[in-house]
């Protein structure tokens, strides 16, 4: 009888450490990332977007893991990406900053390279990434205040291409939009600059003559100037 519980007790104890072994055949795997906050909005309709420059908001990336489930925070393990920094960037750390150019909505991703697949099948380059929005609102208001007109600039045409303003205070990137006040009274300068390939062709609303780069506007009230990429 003895030796009957005997080979019992072996059994359980190879059983156990069989399992024990199972349950510890299978690494810790990150399965989804989260971003903390999913949407962030700066500015209002009624701001120019240039008021907007320096804002800023800490975000974080939490990590799902399973073989345990289990959630952590991997903010500074990820690689962090904004799609139009020229509006909004973010830093290795997950600060993101408006630079006060451009305004619309901004994908920022937060990606970690796993090298497997979520059943755990080996995949050379496999990402694992998450996603938030950022916005910037546009500055619509019909006027800018006493002393203080809006110059919008819009693009049009096949090509690709950015509009600065010299004082500073416009800038953006073709196909958004971008507005910006000045002093009543203010000559603006106006400089187009094709891109990937682009060539610049001509502008709209300007004072100076249309296939003249840089315009020139002097405002003494809202305008709106047009250029055109091929």
């Amino acid at each position: 009888m003895q030796g009957k519980w005997l080979a019992v007790a072996v059994l359980v104890c190879i059983a156990g450490a069989f399992l024990g072994l199972s349950s510890c055949g299978h690494s810790q795997e990150l399965v989804s990332i989260a971003i903390q906050p999913t949407t962030e909005t700066f500015g209002a309709s009624n701001i120019p977007v240039i008021d907007n420059a320096g804002a800023q908001v800490q975000l974080r990336a939490l990590g799902s893991y399973i073989h345990p489930q289990v959630t952590k925070d991997i903010t500074n393990k990820v690689t962090w990406t904004s799609n139009t920094p020229q509006m909004i960037t973010v830093d290795s750390a997950g600060m993101i900053t408006v630079t006060g150019g451009p305004c619309g909505a901004t994908l920022i991703s937060a990606t970690v390279t796993t090298n497997s697949n979520p059943g755990g099948i080996s995949s050379s380059g496999a990402l694992i990434t998450g996603y938030m929005t950022a916005n910037v609102v546009c500055f619509t208001a019909s006027g800018g205040g006493a002393g203080s007109p809006a110059l919008t600039a819009t693009f049009s045409g096949n090509g690709s291409g950015t509009i600065t303003s010299s004082p500073t205070g416009l800038s953006c990137a073709s196909p958004s939009a971008c507005v910006a006040q000045f002093v009543s009274g203010s000559t603006v300068t106006l400089t187009a600059s094709p891109i990937s390939g682009s060539t610049f062709g001509n502008w709209v609303g300007c004072d100076t003559p249309n296939s003249t780069n840089p315009c020139t506007v002097t405002l003494t009230a809202n305008r709106t100037v047009t250029a055109t990429f091929n």
